[in-house]
């Protein structure tokens, strides 16, 4: 049930993001559904592999090439989905970083929910 919450709030962040970004266009409620399923499994899959093979880069720019890695991420989930676009490289950046922060947000809520019961 915890999985479907995070998953909700994720679809949220990105459905806020993207009427509030102008590189980054969501179709609907759907759609940002999704883009919330396939951006959770690309970071459960994918993402490992990539920071592993980028390493080096990754501690000699002292951990920002995090960013280009989630970018890439966020750019092959539009080219996976249909209802999902963002123009480029940059805007996937920014739309990354606030999606970072809007998920730490959102989830921070959940966790003082859990701990009043």
């Amino acid at each position: 049930m915890n999985l479907i919450i995070k998953l909700l709030l994720n679809a949220i962040a990105v459905f806020v993001l993207s009427h509030v970004l102008n590189g980054v266009n969501v179709d609907g409620y759907i759609s940002a559904i999704i883009v919330a399923i396939v951006l959770s499994i690309l970071n459960l899959l994918v993402k490992p592999i990539l920071v592993i093979f980028t390493l080096p880069i990754t501690i000699l720019t002292l951990g920002l090439f995090l960013l280009v890695i989630n970018a890439l991420l966020i750019l092959l989930a539009d080219k996976l989905i249909d209802g999902f676009e963002v123009i480029n490289i940059w805007w996937a950046i920014l739309f990354s970083v606030l999606l970072s922060i809007l998920q730490s947000l959102l989830h921070s809520f959940l966790k003082k929910d859990k701990n009043k019961a």
